[in-house]
């Protein structure tokens, strides 16, 4: 299973625009939470983790209709 490791960055792309591309740090995580920064986040936001297809997952602007979903296996290198 992929997991996220603090201090790198992940990307996501929107599903409404494939131009616009989302990028989040880590700043800090716990077993079961990631603190990430970056995107359009003011401050640093505490989000759950959840598995999908052997690799953490997290809703770094909330979970809603047409969400980015932002994947620990998509790091920005």
């Amino acid at each position: 299973m992929t997991t996220f490791q603090v201090g790198r960055t992940y990307s996501c792309r929107s599903i409404c625009d494939h131009e616009c591309i989302f990028t989040f740090t880590i700043v800090a995580r716990t077993e079961k939470s990631v603190l990430i920064t970056g995107g359009s986040l003011r401050a640093p936001t505490r989000r759950k983790v959840r598995i999908w297809d052997g690799a953490e997952c997290i809703d770094p602007l909330g979970r809603y209709s047409m969400s980015p979903m932002l994947r620990a296996d998509r790091a920005v290198y």
